[in-house]
């Protein structure tokens, strides 16, 4: 079985295309969160998500979106929230709010959280990774930090497929990964997408400047 495995698309409508476009062929796609937040597509990111019926687990971005609500966020992340929210219909709202913050997939042999298994909100980093993280799962998916990594341990694989629509691990192209669940393998993957164009809709909609020209950096 193979799975495809997406975080953070955080409304980049443009590289979760290009993330779909040159994702092989996979048995399941899943998400480890943030679908909302940032970038100017969230409306067209949760519809890609929802008529795929993609198992999503909650991100904090997701969740302010939902609640309406966007305390310690700065301007960016807070503009970011305030513009899904105010585009976003009722519908895809009470989608982004019934989003659990963990979730089983794979017949249960893949665990599905945000941050950190016992905390959504926690950054875990690379340096953090630990085969302690594994429950029952073979492979547990964290998202949170848009730094894409894995470890492979004897009891299984803990893992991040890093941000598709915001990478902040130093490589500009969107991030997701391929897992193999038979031979209990990790391809990371990166795909180049039309960064300008991103920029040009984020000027359009009048948000924070940064939002896009960090793109470019992977930061």
């Amino acid at each position: 079985m193979r799975l495809g495995v997406l975080s953070d698309i955080h409304g980049n409508l443009v590289a979760l295309d290009a993330v779909l476009a040159d994702m092989p062929p996979v048995d399941e796609i899943v998400c480890a969160g943030d679908v909302v937040g940032y970038n100017p597509w969230p409306v067209d990111c949760v519809e890609r998500l929802r008529k795929r019926a993609v198992p999503t687990v909650q991100g904090n971005h997701d969740r302010a979106v939902a609640e309406g609500t966007a305390f310690r966020f700065n301007e960016m992340a807070r503009a970011g929230v305030e513009y899904a929210r105010d585009r976003l219909d009722a519908e895809d709202l009470d989608w982004l709010a019934s989003l659990p913050q963990q979730r089983l997939a794979a017949d249960r042999r893949v665990r599905l959280v945000h941050g950190h298994p016992d905390n959504p909100d926690h950054y875990t980093y690379p340096d953090e990774f630990m085969p302690e993280l594994l429950d029952e799962e073979d492979v547990l998916v964290m998202g949170h930090t848009h730094v894409q990594a894995h470890k492979v341990y004897d009891e299984g694989i803990v893992m991040n497929p890093g941000s598709v629509g915001q990478p902040r691990d130093g490589d500009s192209r969107a991030a997701y990964a391929i897992v193999d669940l038979d031979a209990m393998e990790v391809e990371e993957r990166r795909v180049t997408y039309d960064i300008d164009e991103v920029v040009r809709a984020i000027e359009t909609e009048c948000l924070p400047e940064r939002i896009g020209t960090r793109l470019y950096e992977g930061r």
